[in-house]
């Protein structure tokens, strides 16, 4: 578990192919300081495994999954990334609930320069929108921010114009402390929604359901018995 508090800006310094997946290694003075094979560090927002370590590099799998479902698909030496390590039980929640696993991914639509932030909008898949609120949380390549602004519900039947977008204000010191400073549109970013949004709608996927999970009638069941 993460919280989206960056913790260094590492580098990917080698990438060898491994089965339908990669190995990677990324130079982290500071996130390997600690780490012990097996330990979880997210790599601008995704979570993998130290399966190898040095003093300031440690090496981890990536599946095919993780490719498909990420920006590290075709990755190469030389890119930077958002490190953190998994956050002990008595540290602080600084950001949000942040998992290592992301939904999907987004394309930067528009940076807007202001006298001491930015805002970025990003543009994400459909199916992703309705768990992204204004004013909630969300992790962009690992970062946990608050969403400033949101594209409003496709009216019944249609496609929202344009797609589905939301925007994201970068306060100087994520400007610095991340990697998310040197955006621009076109690049792609890791999404992770809320978890919490995700179970709610896991949840109302299953609200048709005759019974509640205790057996009782349904509300339907009871207005219809009335009668």
């Amino acid at each position: 578990m993460f919280t989206g508090i960056i913790e260094e800006i590492g580098a990917i310094t080698a990438v060898e192919a491994s089965g339908d997946g990669v190995r990677v290694t990324v130079r982290s003075p500071k996130t390997v300081s600690d780490a012990a094979h097996g330990d979880s560090i997210a790599v601008s927002g995704v979570c993998l495994t130290v399966v190898g370590r040095g003093d300031d590099w440690f090496t981890a799998d990536v599946m095919r999954q993780t490719l498909d479902m990420s920006t590290l698909a075709g990755i190469d030496a030389g890119r930077p990334v958002n490190l953190e390590r998994a956050t002990p039980a008595n540290g602080r929640l600084g950001g949000h609930i942040v998992q290592g696993h992301i939904d999907g991914t987004g394309e930067i639509l528009e940076v807007r320069p202001g006298d001491q932030w930015r805002v970025i909008r990003i543009a994400l898949p459909d199916h992703l929108a309705p768990l992204v609120v204004d004013k909630g949380s969300v992790a962009i390549d690992g970062v946990s921010l608050t969403v400033s602004a949101a594209s409003p519900a496709p009216s019944a039947g249609s496609a929202a114009e344009g797609g589905q977008w939301f925007e994201v204000s970068l306060i100087p010191e994520t400007l610095v402390a991340t990697t998310l400073g040197d955006r621009r549109p076109g690049d792609r970013v890791n999404l992770e929604t809320d978890i919490l949004a995700r179970h709610v709608q896991r949840l109302l996927a299953f609200a048709p359901s005759a019974t509640n999970p205790n057996g009782a009638a349904s509300a339907a069941q009871l207005e219809g018995g009335s009668r």
